[in-house]
């Protein structure tokens, strides 16, 4: 633990200790995967909400599948690069790479699955099934965001042994 103590005059003259501790815990707040995950969930329940009202049954099942799948996959791959960071992080940027190309391809592979099974308007609402898949997508980004940005994470850590030494004379 670093403490750094100084010692100014308040207003009347008065000698005041001023301490500044860092935190023991060096990650506060949810994770990216957990914010992420429950926003983009909630926008898929809204959205389905949303469709069942406005489109009835078509619509509601082309938004939840867009929704689900796309939500599905997102949270597939972020936890597999979290994994792998936290077990190799000298391969976490490849992993990443690769994860993000599994994405868009399991994703394109569902679109052509359902364009190969024929579903009509009647089963699924291509519209609303596009309106899922954009939605948790921005929905997902932005909660990874606020979330990776409220996170405190030390860029360095300080110990009794990394200090500088004094050398004879000075120099450094």
């Amino acid at each position: 633990m670093i403490v750094f103590t100084s010692t100014q005059t308040d207003l009347h003259g008065q000698a005041a200790d001023m301490t500044t501790e860092s935190k023991n815990r060096t990650r506060s707040g949810l994770s990216p995967l957990t914010a992420a995950l429950g926003s983009a969930l909630v926008a898929v329940l809204l959205l389905g909400l949303l469709a069942a009202v406005l489109d009835g049954r078509p619509a509601v099942v082309g938004a939840l599948v867009g929704g689900g799948v796309t939500l599905a996959v997102f949270a597939l791959g972020t936890g597999t690069v979290s994994l792998v960071a936290r077990l190799v992080p000298a391969a976490s940027l490849l992993v990443a790479l690769m994860t993000y190309v599994l994405q868009l391809l399991v994703l394109a592979l569902v679109v052509a699955s359902i364009e190969r099974a024929d579903m009509g308007a009647a089963t699924l609402s291509r519209g609303w099934f596009a309106a899922g898949v954009i939605t948790v997508t921005l929905l997902w980004m932005a909660g990874q965001l606020v979330a990776a940005t409220r996170q405190r994470i030390p860029v360095y850590t300080d110990s009794e042994a990394d200090r500088l030494v004094d050398h004879p004379g000075g120099e450094r």
